[in-house]
């Protein structure tokens, strides 16, 4: 079995990888949006601005996703306390707000009212 001190250590090492990650999605999203805008403009001079707003805000949402993941795992596994948990629902609640708009402005719709087409 593992000690409490060693289990909270990697606990927040876990967190931090998270963190980590989360950050990497959107910086790497966002490099990733310019490079398909760039391409985007010179293939067809049009449309570039939004292929860089899909890509990078499609990037934000999963970035948003992982930095809740670590929230959690901060929250339930290392600092359970009850100012932690309404810290923690206020965090996703705010997170959950902003990822329901971004998808909005992405889709142009709200995601309960998408039709399938096939793509996923």
């Amino acid at each position: 079995m593992i000690e409490s001190a060693a289990f909270e250590s990697l606990m927040h090492g876990v967190v931090l990888f998270f963190e980590a990650v989360g950050v990497a999605v959107i910086v790497g999203g966002f490099l990733l949006a310019l490079f398909r805008a760039g391409r985007q403009h010179l293939a067809t001079g049009t449309g570039a601005f939004e292929t860089l707003r899909a890509t990078f805000g499609r990037a934000i949402l999963l970035g948003l996703e992982i930095l809740i993941a670590a929230d959690l795992v901060r929250t339930i596994v290392v600092e359970l306390t009850l100012y932690n948990l309404g810290a923690l629902s206020i965090l996703v609640g705010i997170r959950t707000v902003l990822s329901l708009s971004l998808e909005v402005e992405i889709d142009g719709t709200w995601p309960w009212r998408r039709v399938d087409n096939g793509q996923g």
